[in-house]
């Protein structure tokens, strides 16, 4: 199978997580295409310096995919503290120095790729600064990924909507190729608005997911997110990412059913999130075939998707469609 994953923050690179070990086996191609629209901590102030792409999902996932040794994965994420260098990733330095010595942030993660050996590839989805925009129900309107993030935590805002400047932006070359060929193409899990979203704003990425006859899933978060998806059920995730996206064809979607422990609940819902209500027959009356089962696992105090899970309910939804003998 050759898969491409389309997405950017936590989510994605749990989901990398899970699908490295199927590379090899199942997944005879594995690329990520990721948004490079992040503007928060290490990454912004580093944008700011050098113009550069967002590096921190970019590391993240080169990480998630990486064989290299424990302490290479370590380095590549550890943090600096205190000084000129307080808050900043290692890996998001190492990727700004390549790109300063190759000219090119392609040939940077490129090489980075190659150093931490990643069972897959990891493609920007633009290789240009772009900054995500937003609009707000009360008519703010806000530039940066950041201060969208965190205005949309504020009572009574919604967003109403989003875009990338600067417009007309190009995907790399890479990264339609391999949408073109895919045999599956997953979105998410990940921030709708921020994560999703942004890379098919790019008007060649998404052409390229319009016109391919991959397998087009869609992954529903487990919990809402405040100012963005607050009070959404798994249909509302997915009627947005349609709206927004143009791309009305979702064949399969992957719901969580699993709701957190009561400690866990009671701390997201402190911070206005909530478990997304797995509306399946409303999907499923859309012609979307839909996959509900037990998919996160809990660390801490986080609620994420168990990337084991979703890697082996990714293999089987394929399976099921008949490409594996």
């Amino acid at each position: 199978m050759r898969l491409v994953a389309v997405g950017g923050g936590t989510g994605l690179s749990t989901l990398l997580r899970g699908l490295k070990e199927k590379v090899g086996r199942e997944i005879e191609d594995l690329s990520a295409i990721v948004t490079v629209a992040d503007s928060g901590g290490s990454t912004g102030r580093l944008r700011k310096l050098y113009n550069v792409p967002a590096p921190g999902d970019i590391r993240n996932c080169i990480v998630a995919l990486s064989e290299s040794e424990e302490i290479i994965r370590e380095l590549f994420q550890f943090r600096f503290r205190g000084g000129e260098l307080d808050g900043h990733a290692f890996g998001n330095l190492f990727l700004v120095a390549l790109t300063e010595i190759t000219g090119s942030f392609m040939h940077a993660v490129n090489i980075a790729s190659q150093i931490l050996r990643t069972r897959g590839e990891i493609i920007p989805a633009t290789l240009e600064s772009v900054q995500l925009c937003a609009e707000f129900s009360d008519g703010r309107m806000l530039c940066g990924e950041e201060e969208i993030t965190e205005y949309g935590k504020s009572d009574g805002v919604r967003l109403k909507k989003i875009w990338i400047e600067p417009q007309g932006v190009k995907a790399p070359i890479d990264a339609v190729a391999k949408i073109e060929s895919a045999d599956m193409v997953v979105f998410g899990p990940g921030s709708l608005y921020t994560s999703i979203i942004p890379n098919l704003l790019i008007s060649d990425i998404r052409e390229a997911v319009l016109h391919s006859p991959a397998l087009k899933v869609f992954v529903v978060n487990a919990m809402t997110q405040p100012g963005e998806t607050d009070g959404f059920t798994a249909y509302d995730h997915i009627r947005a990412f349609r709206e927004y996206t143009g791309i009305e064809k979702v064949d399969v979607a992957l719901v969580n059913t699993k709701m957190p422990s009561d400690q866990v609940l009671r701390r997201y819902m402190a911070q206005r999130q909530e478990p997304v209500i797995p509306d399946i027959a409303r999907i499923a009356r859309e012609g979307i075939e839909v996959y509900a089962e037990d998919l996160i696992g809990e660390k801490e105090d986080f609620v994420r998707h168990d990337p084991k899970r979703l890697a082996d309910l990714i293999v089987e939804v394929y399976r099921k469609h008949g490409v594996f003998s």
